[in-house]
């Protein structure tokens, strides 16, 4: 851990992990796997949350007990690869605000290319989560985070499943106020911008499609 990036090493994060490495994981498995490591590293991107008390009755008395504080948080999933993280992450915070933002790589150049930006009102009052399941070459990631701080956000967290050193570098050079938590930081970048051990194309393997 470093105050840049949270690597989440805890056991079962780190098994699930394994299972969606291995290639011949079925798309159903792979999906399901995808959802339940979200929901686990859900736990950690929203540590530290603001926080309030309100008076409740218990079956034996009164207490002031402990709830989340202010606006409900935002939920952004960089398209499409994102609504992965997306799913599982809802179940366990439903009343959040959901956004997504379109963006595919330029197979020759590497580069992000817009087509959709949807998010929810007054981010700028709102921890903003972006979720996408690979940080690789990290430009699609700068490129998300650039439009979401357009659009009013101060207070981002950045979700992701496997992490470049590249895309890390990337991220903390043009965003350092955006901590990144990840299930791992693999050893590199292939020729072709994909993370090295990695697990191939994260939406091909979620939908099915190549």
């Amino acid at each position: 851990m470093t105050d840049h990036v949270t690597h989440v090493t805890h056991p079962l994060v780190q098994h699930k992990l394994t299972l969606m490495r291995q290639k011949d994981t079925s798309t159903a498995v792979f999906r399901q796997l995808l959802r339940e490591i979200s929901q686990l590293l859900a736990y950690e991107v929203t540590r530290g949350l603001p926080m309030t008390t309100r008076q409740i009755e218990t079956p034996l008395q009164t207490m002031d007990a402990p709830v989340i504080d202010g606006k409900k948080l935002a939920l952004v999933s960089i398209l499409r690869a994102g609504n992965g993280l997306l799913d599982g992450v809802l179940e366990l915070i439903p009343s959040a605000r959901v956004g997504f933002v379109g963006l595919y790589r330029d197979e020759e150049t590497l580069e992000p290319v817009q087509y959709y930006f949807k998010v929810p009102t007054e981010l700028e009052d709102r921890l903003v989560i972006a979720v996408d399941p690979m940080l690789a070459t990290g430009n699609s990631s700068v490129a998300a985070i650039d439009l979401l701080k357009k659009a009013g956000a101060k207070n981002i967290r950045f979700l992701c499943l496997l992490a470049s050193p590249e895309g890390i570098a990337r991220m903390k050079e043009a965003h350092p106020d955006v901590p990144i938590v990840t299930a791992a930081i693999d050893e590199k970048l292939n020729e072709k911008g994909y993370i090295v051990p990695g697990l191939g194309d994260a939406g091909d393997r979620m939908f099915g499609t190549k």
